[in-house]
């Protein structure tokens, strides 16, 4: 039996969503404004389209795990991200509890 693909891809989709933070916060440990961060985190094997990210990082350094500051590059204004003290604390104990449920999930066996 299978699950039918758009099904599939809404439960991706939402599985994914809880990782974003978690990925945006650690790829922000240098500066990177919002299409450098697409890149760099493409790269390595997690896309995420503009109409996700901007609001993201907008919504992080609102609640203050990221501080951003305009800076002129190529000839372009840009406004780069970082994370901030808050951030990183905020990251430690995410990354922790996502260890943590990695290590149940992979217990309850092998099929997964």
């Amino acid at each position: 039996m299978t699950v039918a693909p758009e099904r599939l891809n809404k439960l991706l989709m939402e599985m994914r969503r809880g990782v974003l933070i978690l990925a945006v916060l650690r790829a922000l440990d240098r500066p990177h404004y919002g299409y450098s961060l697409r890149k760099h985190l493409a790269a390595r094997g997690l896309e995420i389209d503009e109409g996700t990210l901007y609001p993201l990082l907008r919504r992080l350094e609102d609640q203050g795990l990221l501080s951003s500051e305009w800076k002129q590059e190529d000839g372009r204004k840009r406004r780069f991200y970082r994370i901030g003290a808050d951030g990183e604390t905020a990251l430690q104990q995410m990354a922790a509890e996502w260890r943590k449920l990695n290590g149940a999930v992979e217990q309850l066996g092998e099929t997964v």
